[in-house]
């Protein structure tokens, strides 16, 4: 309904469709009378519609369009060539499944089919039918003018890159043909990569393009020019197969020449064919890139010829048996030309030789005094040969030791299966060796030089990878092992940690103190969350509110502290906004004043504007968003502010002495500058100051106080934009979730307004209400919450643009993908390198808060509080990276750059598997830590 609203296209194959049909469907099918569906038709909707036909002329002319649909499509004695010529676009099973309700929306019916339906409903449906009800059925009925009059099209449109898919879809389609995919699963996948081999010739090798994509790629296009393409060659997959025909193409692009075959039954495929997607064949696609090509073994047979590809790591691909004729040499001749003019092939594949030019002819070594007839030489010309591809310029080790066996009339010596003893491997060589005549002679010195020329490359290949993977494992414990603790924790859940930190556990421990040291309650937590009835007892220990050991005395003299500071610290801020508001109040009246005496607004907006952004640091609000103040937040003429507990704040205030100083802050704000630039007791006097001015004009009732002091003008001015920034952010922060009453939205404030009020240097910056909400929740007590949401800043304040953490937390990111998961980081680095990771901002900025549920994020936070003492105190770093992980292989398979990465999460938020996610960290950081051991 949404895509009917603002496109004018959608692709037929879109899941939408397939969603909406069968939403259309269920409507339809409710309270339908049974002999209006028919006694013997297991489909409802094709006998529903065809007797609708009989009396409704669109519905008669849809029918027999599904009709002959349907025959052609499940027929299956319909010959391949019938199919091909008729066009039949293949079908999904869940496109057959509602295929009368998908036809109707193409052919622009549904809507007047329904219509008529709602119009006749009393002789199709029964009573309690939605199509009976004479508001919802009219209503279903208009509803599908809107999806009837969009065009559905097979081809690409111009939004469908961008709109399509979602990723939703994206999932769904991973899920219906992973299990045929072939790539490894990340914990699979070995712990260190030192470096990527393209020795595979199989569709993982397909740049991960779509089925679509991929057949789209094997014509000429912009990107690519066909060199050579040949129907029917032959390859066999598989020992225990025969050999499969299929389409042999030469691609010449700007930098790499790449050689595909793909077998026939995926020629003539769809994308929304599932069928096809999951096809076997798929795993028998190769695709060659021609720069890792050494050799080209050629045989020549009545039937036809063969080549086989030797790479530089001595593996060969399958044979490619072409058809009789000269589609070998016409083959060859496309390559050399295509080689051209960065490489060659070596000895040249056309040489002149009398009027014509022709294959090169390189004969076999005739034993010493054997007598035969020109006719039986020529019987034993060659007819098998090797081809070396050559870039010139560049040395090739491969080549150094083939020009060792060169001999003074051949180049390289035939033997008798065409399998050429030219030092590509040892199993090459010691295959050939085998095979050789016994009245073939080779020198004795050549071979022992090539055997020991090769064993010294084996040997110094060998070593130099052992030197690199120590050399790199030194990297990765130098850079990794801060990341990590260093006592391994084996990912694995205990059988007695499997249920987490439970409520009889914890009274025990509660009962005494001993029975549970504080690692094993926090193994718990690491390894099963907290049950939800005992967080609010928990949560408290977790964030160093209290400490493990406590007895019920000390904890309540704690808290005892802890509320005489909070109310103290409210009294001293509500004396603040109680000036604030004054002046608000005046500079509201002063302008109604102008205002009315001709005088314009727009000099004090201006002003107003202009004092609220020099220090904003809103982090998810766009730049062009403009705070204005909110008359609406202003208390009631004669009202005086109250505290939480209803108190009125009296008495003089000083400074807060249950609060260190912010003096290790990072001070950003031009007026932070000019302010904190002497020392911190200024700032503790100018508070009070303020204090004492606001408690002294609301004792004689009058207007604030003059106070000279610029200080304390300057932190009037600060708090005054924090507190319109808090009240905007308190107003919107999870509004839709239950607990979020005006009360508790109250409480929020509150405890936001004191927190700034001891970090006014710092001020307040967009997010930090989303750390605040979930303990509130839990808690569900101010001064509580006051505490613990103090002790989780002193973690997460550096997060915040004021601080270097992000930074930090990026080129840690960076580290451990590159060295867990080396193919994903290179895909990153290639798709407009986004390996810095700056779609994770939100993510570290709130602990993925916003990427959760409220239950979720629950179990992370404690999960994160835990693991600082058990596994890793950067545990958020393996939360993400475990998030990426676990759509490693959708991000693969779809070539994502940075836009589509940030706009798969954005549309994922809330609805990933938590547990999953979990799990996984704890296996990526027990990986990092047997790394660093080298275990």
């Amino acid at each position: 309904m949404e895509e009917s609203v603002t496109r004018k296209f959608v692709h037929e194959d879109s899941s939408h469709i397939i969603s909406f049909c069968a939403a259309i469907e269920a409507c339809v099918l409710h309270g339908l009378k049974r002999r209006a569906a028919g006694f013997l038709r297991s489909n409802k909707i094709a006998a529903l519609f065809m007797k609708v036909g009989k009396s409704f002329p669109p519905a008669e002319e849809l029918s027999r369009k599904v009709q002959d649909l349907e025959q052609r499509n499940q027929s299956p004695g319909v010959q391949e060539s019938t199919r091909k010529a008729s066009k039949l676009p293949s079908l999904s099973p869940q496109a057959i499944k509602h295929l009368w309700i998908r036809t109707a929306l193409f052919e622009k019916v549904l809507d007047k089919i329904v219509l008529h339906l709602v119009e006749n409903s009393s002789k199709y449906y029964e009573k309690e039918a939605l199509l009976m009800d004479p508001v919802d059925g009219p209503i279903l009925a208009s509803l599908l003018v809107g999806p009837c009059a969009l065009e559905y099209t097979k081809m690409k449109t111009a939004d469908h890159f961008w709109t399509d898919p979602s990723a939703d879809e994206l999932v769904q389609r991973h899920r219906i043909h992973s299990s045929h995919c072939r790539q490894d699963s990340p914990t699979k996948r070995p712990a260190l990569c030192i470096q990527k081999r393209h020795s595979s010739g199989s569709m993982d090798d397909r740049l991960s393009l779509s089925a679509r994509d991929y057949v789209e790629s094997l014509h000429q296009n912009s990107r690519a020019t066909l060199l050579y393409g040949k129907n029917n060659v032959l390859v066999q997959p598989r020992d225990d197969m025969e050999s499969i025909p299929g389409y042999l193409s030469l691609h010449q692009t700007a930098d790499v020449m790449t050689l595909k075959w793909t077998p026939n039954q995926l020629m003539n495929g769809s994308v929304g064919d599932l069928d096809y997607e999951k096809s076997i064949y798929w795993d028998y696609a190769m695709t060659i890139r021609l720069e890792d090509i050494v050799y080209l073994h050629c045989h020549q047979q009545d039937s036809g010829g063969t080549v086989v590809l030797v790479s530089q790591d001595g593996i060969q691909r399958p044979p490619l048996r072409f058809p009789k004729g000269g589609h070998l040499l016409q083959f060859l001749s496309c390559l050399e030309n295509g080689l051209l003019p960065h490489g060659q092939l070596d000895p040249p594949l056309w040489s002149q030789r009398g009027k014509g030019k022709v294959f090169p002819k390189l004969k076999k070594r005739s034993p010493q005094g054997s007598s035969e007839s020109a006719s039986d030489k020529e019987e034993e010309e060659a007819t098998d040969y090797v081809f070396r591809i050559l870039y010139p310029g560049l040395q090739s080790e491969f080549g150094k030791v083939a020009r060792l066996v060169e001999t003074e009339k051949a180049d390289i010596y035939i033997l008798k299966n065409g399998i050429i003893a030219c030092g590509v491997s040892i199993l090459w060589f010691l295959t050939g060796l085998q095979l050789l005549p016994p009245s073939l002679s080779l020198p004795r010195a050549p071979l022992k030089l090539l055997c020991d020329n090769m064993k010294y490359q084996i040997l110094s290949r060998a070593f130099y990878g052992w030197l690199a993977y120590c050399r790199h494992l030194s990297t990765v414990r130098t850079h990794l092992s801060a990341l990590v603790n260093h006592d391994i924790v084996s990912p694995s859940v205990p059988c007695s940690a499997s249920q987490g930190l439970t409520a009889e556990v914890w009274e025990m421990f509660l009962q005494d103190s001993t029975s549970y040291e504080e690692k094993e309650l926090l193994r718990l937590v690491y390894f099963g969350g907290v049950q939800h009835e005992i967080r609010k007892a928990v949560w408290p220990f977790l964030l160093g509110h209290y400490r493990f050991g406590m007895s019920e005395a000390e904890r309540k003299q704690v808290d005892s502290q802890t509320r005489a500071c909070y109310e103290q610290t409210m009294a001293e801020w509500l004396g603040c906004e109680a000036i604030v508001r004054q002046r608000e109040k005046e500079s509201h009246a002063a302008a109604l004043a102008k205002c009315s005496s001709g005088a314009s607004l727009d000099s004090h907006m201006e002003h107003m504007m202009h004092q609220d952004s020099t220090i904003s640091n809103d982090v998810f609000e766009s730049v062009d968003e403009v705070e204005q103040p909110e008359a609406d937040a202003k208390p009631e003429d004669g009202k005086r502010p109250k505290l939480s507990n209803g108190m009125i704040p009296d008495g003089a205030s000083s400074p807060d002495p249950c609060y260190p100083s912010s003096q290790n802050f990072l001070v950003t704000s031009p007026c932070s500058e000019q302010i904190f630039s002497t020392k911190d007791s200024m700032v503790e006097t100018a508070k009070a100051a303020v204090c004492h001015s606001a408690q002294a004009s609301m004792a004689v009732g009058q207007g604030p106080l003059s106070v000279d002091n610029a200080l304390v003008g300057e932190l009037l001015d600060m708090y005054t934009v924090n507190l319109h920034r808090i009240e905007k952010d308190v107003q919107r922060c999870d509004r839709n979730y239950w607990y979020f009453s005006p009360a508790n939205l109250e409480k929020l404030r509150n405890i936001m307004c004191s927190y700034i009020w001891h970090h006014i240097d710092i001020g307040y910056v967009q997010g930090m209400c989303d750390l605040l909400a979930p303990l509130l929740v839990i808690l569900d007590d101010e001064a509580i919450a006051f505490s613990c949401f103090t002790e989780l800043m002193k973690r997460m304040n550096q997060n915040f643009p004021h601080g270097g953490a992000m930074d930090t937390h990026f080129a840690n990111m960076r580290s451990l993908i590159q060295i867990l998961d080396s193919e994903l980081f290179e895909l990153m680095h290639q798709n407009g390198d986004y390996t810095h990771f700056y779609f994770c901002y939100r993510w570290f900025l709130l602990d993925f808060k916003r990427e959760l549920v409220y239950n979720d994020v629950f179990s992370v936070w404690e999960t994160i509080w835990a693991a600082a003492q058990i596994s890793s105190s950067h545990y958020v770093l393996f939360i993400a990276l475990a998030l990426v992980e676990v759509y490693r292989d959708i991000i693969l398979e779809n070539n994502m750059d940075f836009t589509d990465i940030i706009k798969f999460f954005n549309e994922m938020a809330e609805r990933h598997n938590t547990q999953q996610v979990l799990k996984l960290a704890r296996d990526l950081v027990y990986k990092v830590q047997t790394l660093i051991e080298n275990k």
